[in-house]
């Protein structure tokens, strides 16, 4: 199968039957003949360009004279034909370039048409213009949290970012402003700026000085506040790939030294026990992607990763965890909420003749999937790995989403069978209720709940980051419970405030 026969299949592969985004449409096959770089060059390329392509392609007529090329083939083609150095890749003798070589002549006189409708100059200055056009969609920032454990936000300022200017707002930053740099309110050591820039090559990346993660994934561990417990253990119950356990390290560090457990390790006479933060794993290649995070990061004096160890088959009255005070979970999810991960750039096809037009187009941009109007979110779920899972029915999903919830309660009411503990916060990254606030009730009608005395920690009680944000869970989904509603903190991708689709609320025992 050539290059472009694969990249109009994947361009034209439904949601249904396991579409997502282009990266994951691509990367996620295993039996492709062409490179995935060069495939999904091409298929970006074609999408942003598909606006002007579709002029030029139904002005010049091949679809009508060319029975063998397909709207999306003819794209494609037409793309390397016009706008690729090394044009169509394909032998000269080859029947796909035959058919659009034949007519050069028309489609570069209509290509230079569709320039000057556009008053533009030059092919550059054309260029120029579809990519300002190609980024006018959504725009996130990119979230940097500093790693106390190796450096200062000073410090960085002054040398990482020491070419950005500082906004007020992150509005600024998604209404375009370049190389901007924004001091979160909310979680602190966390900046925003503009994006663009490849961080992964700078040395404060490469030392672990600085961690790209999104604010929402920085909400858990901060709303857990472990630092202000008088010592004890810390459980990161699935940790990999280690973002949140190496935040909980951070915040816990400058306590640790100075802290007991709730253990008794600091009794008269005995120094202080070092706090620990045991993360568990259970997937081995993900723990060694932890362990490599834990150690890059300088959080390995504090965490003890448990590899291969499934969290819900720990003893929760073992000697090891009996100073645990403190549970972050962050289980498996839709992964609803996740930017980017129902992103699919648009394709504008160019019509078909007569009849056969009516039937394969409406004439309207649309994206590739199997309904343009749908929502593809709805229909979104990531394994372990986040990897997008398909569903193809309501029904599917449902059942899918039903089965998450059950896991997610028996994690939570794990968590809160542990004796000493006396917070728990959980977190997914979905958008639905069925996951999130119907999660927390049910818990909180739990046998264990009842018993321990657990309850939600009222907006309050939470730090003053987490108290301050605007966003909070549906009071519908809590049963009309404002309370626990308000306990509850929600964000939404594309809202304006920059971050992706989230869920976090802390329960706490009184003792």
């Amino acid at each position: 199968m050539s290059l472009y026969h694969e990249a109009s299949a994947v361009l034209s592969q439904p949601a249904s039957e396991g579409g997502g985004s282009l990266k994951s449409r691509i990367y996620g096959k295993k039996d492709l003949k062409s490179p995935p770089a060069q495939l999904y060059a091409l298929a970006l390329e074609t999408c942003k360009w598909s606006g002007l392509l579709k002029e030029v392609i139904e002005a010049s007529g091949i679809l009508q004279l060319e029975r063998k090329l397909t709207p999306v083939l003819s794209l494609l083609l037409v793309h390397d034909f016009l706008l690729s150095k090394g044009g169509i890749a394909l032998p000269q003798s080859h029947g796909l370039r035959a058919s659009i070589e034949r007519h050069k002549a028309r489609l570069n006189s209509e290509f230079t048409r569709a320039r000057l409708r556009r008053k533009l100059a030059s092919v550059e200055a054309l260029r120029a213009q579809v990519e300002a056009e190609s980024r006018t969609g959504p725009v996130h920032p990119r979230w940097i949290r500093i790693n106390t454990l190796k450096t200062t936000l000073r410090d960085q300022l002054e040398t990482t970012f020491a070419g950005f200017e500082a906004v007020s707002s992150v509005r600024d930053i998604l209404a375009g402003a370049e190389r901007a740099i924004c001091l979160d309110p909310n979680v602190p050591d966390l900046v925003a700026l503009s994006p663009g820039t490849d961080f992964t090559k700078t040395d404060a990346y490469r030392s672990g000085a600085i961690i790209l993660q999104d604010k929402a994934s920085c909400f858990p561990a901060l709303l857990l506040d472990p630092a202000s417990l008088d010592g004890g253990d810390v459980v990161d119950s699935c940790a990999a790939p280690g973002n949140k356990t190496t935040h909980l390290a951070a915040l816990v560090s400058g306590s640790s030294s100075s802290s007991s457990s709730s253990g008794g390790d600091g009794a008269a006479g005995n120094p202080p026990r070092p706090r620990k933060i045991f993360a568990f794993e259970k997937d081995k290649a993900r723990a060694a992607t932890l362990e490599r995070m834990v150690q890059l990061a300088g959080a390995d004096h504090l965490v003890r990763v448990g590899g291969g160890q499934d969290f819900l088959k720990v003893d929760p009255k073992s000697d090891a965890y009996r100073g645990v005070r403190a549970l972050l979970l962050d289980p498996s999810c839709s992964g609803s909420g996740i930017v980017g991960r129902d992103e699919m750039p648009e394709l504008h096809l160019p019509d078909l003749a007569g009849a056969a037009a009516a039937a394969a187009t409406d004439n309207r941009k649309r994206k590739r999937t199997d309904d343009s109007t749908a929502k593809p979110e709805a229909g979104v779920l990531v394994d372990d790995d986040g990897e997008p899972v398909a569903v193809s029915s309501g029904p599917e999903l449902r059942a899918r989403i039903d089965a998450l919830a059950a896991f997610q309660l028996g994690l939570v009411l794990h968590a809160l069978s542990f004796p000493a503990a006396e917070r728990v916060v959980y977190s997914t990254c979905s958008v639905h209720a069925r996951e999130n606030e119907e999660v927390v009730l049910a818990a909180l009608r739990s046998d264990v709940a009842r018993r321990r005395g657990w309850r939600v920690r009222r907006r309050a009680e939470q730090v003053p980051g987490m108290r301050d944000w605007p966003v909070r869970g549906d009071v519908g989904a809590c049963g009309g419970d404002e309370a626990v509603a308000g306990a509850c903190i929600r964000t939404y991708k594309d809202d304006g405030r920059g971050v992706m689709g989230f869920f976090v609320v802390a329960f706490v025992r009184d003792v």
